[in-house]
């Protein structure tokens, strides 16, 4: 049981702040020596902390989908109509690099080397942030849409974190940060909805068992009350402007990860 609640728990604290917790997953149980396979595990995880970004963000989804499907019938069309499309051709654009990259995160994420190397690839992106958002580029919302979504599919890899990355895009590209922050965390959402669903087919069709270690609920739940927790720690973050110091923390475990992979130490 107390794999599970330890990984519930990296799950939860790291899923939405920018140090990535695929990475961080990985680390966790290549240090730990977690030899079953997790993959059903990690997927249920991923779905608790989903659940936490629908319950915070619930206002701004309701007021979306009303304003994406109303905008079909309606003369004058609301501004939840051309969001919606910005969130649908981000998740589209991630899609397409999530599934292009997808054998290559398989196999990255067995080692310390390549997620370390995604750890420090983080935290130049954070420690960059500052530079990013002096000059604003006042994009199109098509635009940063497509930034945006490109950063996000990046963000697969083992190390590199989806929120820092798709953040920081926003903000290259002239979203102010509280926006920015939005923006990431609604296009997570289908990102993360349809990478379970995936899964799940994939088990399906494969015939294989579903393992789930003992204390799975637990850890799910530890996940989700933590994930709630680190979320809006981020936001309080983001509105102070100090999110990207996190790039010191990516940049120290990057360079562990690695050494350790060498065997340097």
């Amino acid at each position: 049981m107390i794999h599970s609640i330890i990984l519930g728990a990296v799950q939860g604290l790291c899923e939405f702040l920018p140090v990535s917790s695929s990475g961080h997953l990985a680390l966790f149980q290549i240090f730990m020596g977690f030899s079953d396979n997790l993959v059903a595990f990690d997927i249920l995880l991923h779905f608790a902390t989903l659940l936490a970004v629908i319950i915070f963000f619930w206002r701004d989804i309701w007021q979306i989908l009303a304003d994406w499907f109303g905008g079909w019938f309606a003369a004058k069309r609301r501004s939840g109509w051309a969001y919606g499309w910005a969130i649908i051709i981000a998740s589209f654009i991630t899609a397409v690099i999530g599934l292009g990259l997808k054998s290559t995160v398989e196999k990255a994420s067995e080692s310390l080397i390549l997620v370390g190397a995604g750890e420090i690839f983080t935290a130049l992106v954070l420690l960059l942030v500052p530079i990013f958002s002096r000059s604003r580029r006042n994009s199109s919302l098509i635009k940063i849409a497509i930034a945006v979504g490109f950063a996000q599919g990046i963000a697969v890899l083992p190390g590199v974190s989806r929120s820092g990355m798709s953040i920081a895009m926003g903000l290259f590209m002239g979203l102010g940060i509280s926006e920015a922050f939005r923006f990431s965390f609604l296009i997570s959402i289908p990102a993360i909805l349809g990478a379970t669903l995936l899964e799940c087919l994939k088990f399906i069709k494969g015939g294989e068992n579903i393992f789930l270690p003992e204390g799975w609920i637990v850890g799910a739940i530890v996940a989700f009350i933590l994930g709630m927790a680190s979320l809006r720690f981020m936001k309080g973050l983001v509105d102070a402007g100090k999110w990207a110091y996190f790039g010191v923390y990516c940049l120290i475990v990057g360079c562990v990860a690695v050494a350790f992979g060498m065997g340097v130490i």
